[in-house]
C-alpha cells in the first residue's frame, strides 16, 4: 500500500484572492467594476429630488399699485352681507323688522310680512325697487296722506311712478314673465289657459296655471288684474 498524502497547509486570504482573479481575468473584472459603476449612477439620476424650475427664482410681481412713485394698496372689494334686515310697517298684516337676501325687492319685503292687508294702497309702491340694509319700506292705506319722511330717497318703497297691474287677459308673454316669480314657461302657460278656457273672470283664476299655487297667488295680488 502506498501511503497516504498529507493535504497541504490552508492557502490565506490574499493567495485565495490572487487565484480567483488569475481565473477570472483581469478585463472581465475591470467590465465588470465600470458596468456596476454605472448602474449606480444610473439609479440616483432616478430617485434624485429634481432642482426647482426656473420661474421659482424669478420675482413675484407686486400687490401694490403706484401712484405717483408711491405705492398705495390695492383696492379690494368689501364681502357683502349673508342677510340684510328690513323694517317692514304700514297695511301689512305683522309688521316688523325682518331679513332679507341681499338684492331683495319691495315685494320681497312684503311678503316676509305675511302680505298686505285689504285695505293697502299699492299704487303708492314700486314693488320692483331694491331694499338696502337698514330701509324701512311702508306699505300705505287707500286714502292715507304718506308722511314725508316715507317719501325721501331712503325709502324706495313709495313712489309716484309706480306701474299698474298687468292686466292677465290682455298681457303677452314677455309682459307676464316681468312679473315677481313668473318665468317665460308659466307666463307662456297663462297665455295658453286663456286661450284655450276663457279669459280670467278674476286674479283667483290664476290656480288653473299648472306651477301656480297659492303662494305665488297671495304674491300676484296687487301685481295683476282682470
Amino acid at each position: 500500500m502506498e501511503p497516504l498524502s498529507r493535504p497541504g497547509p490552508p492557502r490565506s486570504l490574499v493567495e485565495r484572492a490572487t487565484a480567483w482573479v488569475t481565473w477570472f481575468g483581469i478585463g472581465r473584472l475591470v467590465a465588470a467594476s465600470a458596468a456596476t459603476v454605472v448602474v449606480c449612477a444610473g439609479a440616483f439620476w432616478l430617485v434624485r429630488t429634481p432642482p426647482p424650475a426656473t420661474e421659482s427664482a424669478l420675482p413675484r410681481a407686486s400687490t401694490t399699485l403706484a401712484t405717483a412713485g408711491e405705492p398705495v394698496p390695492a383696492p379690494s372689494s368689501a364681502p357683502e352681507p349673508l342677510v340684510i334686515l328690513i323694517h317692514v310697517a304700514g297695511a301689512v298684516v305683522e309688521p316688523g323688522v325682518y331679513r332679507l337676501d341681499p338684492g331683495g325687492r319691495v315685494r320681497d319685503a312684503v311678503v316676509a310680512a305675511g302680505g298686505p292687508t285689504g285695505d293697502a294702497d299699492w299704487n303708492a309702491l314700486n314693488l320692483a325697487a331694491p331694499v338696502v340694509d337698514g330701509s324701512k319700506v311702508y306699505v300705505p292705506r287707500v286714502g292715507e296722506e304718506v308722511p314725508p319722511a316715507l317719501t325721501a330717497p331712503a325709502a324706495p318703497a313709495v313712489a309716484t311712478d309706480a306701474p299698474m297691474p298687468i292686466d292677465l287677459n290682455a298681457a303677452t308673454v314677455s309682459e307676464l314673465d316681468e312679473l315677481p316669480g313668473i318665468g317665460p314657461a308659466t307666463a307662456a302657460a297663462i297665455v295658453t289657459e286663456r286661450e284655450r278656457n276663457g279669459p280670467f273672470l278674476d286674479v283667483d283664476d290664476l290656480d288653473r296655471v299648472p306651477g301656480i299655487g297659492p303662494a305665488k297667488l297671495e304674491a300676484l295680488r296687487g301685481l295683476v288684474t282682470t
